[in-house]
């Protein structure tokens, strides 16, 4: 399946921005299951200073924001061919060890809501680790519901768990959490995602990745109960949401911020 996107980021200040620095993982790569047919990234009010690969191999970019601006504007416009590969990743290319998956972060720390949820599928993961994460997925979405604008970008993980709703984000940490706990290496990815009559989104998606031993890498998207398919598109990845945000910024000043973010992503 081909998929066209486009997502337009814009920050808007109340006065103009002395100094502002934005650090962007919105460019995807071509990997297992996906080529990247073209990709453009188009700044306004702000000046590109690097591309690089980071750890992860998350296509990176440094852009600093003109000076005296008051609101700048980033715009990802592509195609990319997708294959359904029903969530299995395999082996991968990237520079990352497996040990540092198991490593949890401040966000995916487990308190005693994860760590009951991973009790519930610990016979079955050391049965088969497949299946035991889809029993975990399930386990997440029965314990966690989907409601929007009860959690924040830094919410952790158990917090999310403990009040029971969250977003695909926290979907995305909870299953980490808990797979880490299991023994399992697990990392977060951050792309898009073509909904069912849907053109027009608020935001982009989220999503988990364990290593199962035999299999590499496989998606669970626990949000939509399911494994990645060709309506999904990886971006970037790390060990929680904060190493493969989209957008990373500092700025001098005092200024009031407000947010903006169109997206549409069409066959």
């Amino acid at each position: 399946m081909r998929l066209n996107i486009t997502h337009k980021t814009t920050y808007s200040y109340d006065r103009p921005v002395h100094y502002a620095l934005l650090q962007l993982r919105m460019t995807p790569r071509s990997a297992a299951g996906q080529k990247v047919l073209n990709w453009s990234t188009t700044l306004e009010g702000a000046t590109s200073q690097v591309t690089y690969d980071d750890h992860f191999r998350n296509v990176t970019e440094l852009i600093e924001m003109d000076a005296g601006s008051s609101a700048v504007s980033i715009t990802c416009q592509g195609e990319v061919e997708v294959e359904n590969l029903n969530g299995v990743i395999g082996m991968g290319t990237g520079l990352a060890p497996l040990w540092l998956f198991l490593q949890q972060t401040p966000a995916t720390v487990p308190g005693p809501t994860i760590r009951k949820i991973a009790q519930q599928v610990k016979k079955a993961t050391e049965a088969s680790q497949l299946d035991g994460m889809h029993q975990l997925s399930g386990a997440i979405a029965d314990a966690v519901t989907y409601r929007t604008g009860m959690t924040l970008s830094t919410t952790p993980a158990e917090d999310a768990a403990s009040e029971g709703q969250g977003v695909c984000q926290d979907h995305a940490q909870i299953m980490i959490a808990a797979a880490r706990h299991l023994g399992l290496p697990a990392r977060y990815v951050s792309g898009y995602l073509l909904m069912d009559e849907v053109v027009d989104q608020e935001a982009s998606h989220a999503w988990a990745e364990v290593w199962i031993e035999g299999l590499g890498w496989v998606g669970f998207d626990v949000s939509n109960a399911v494994c990645p398919d060709d309506r999904y598109v990886r971006v970037a990845l790390g060990r929680d949401y904060g190493e493969a945000a989209p957008v990373h910024g500092l700025r001098q000043g005092n200024a009031t911020e407000e947010l903006c973010v169109s997206l549409q992503v069409q066959q």
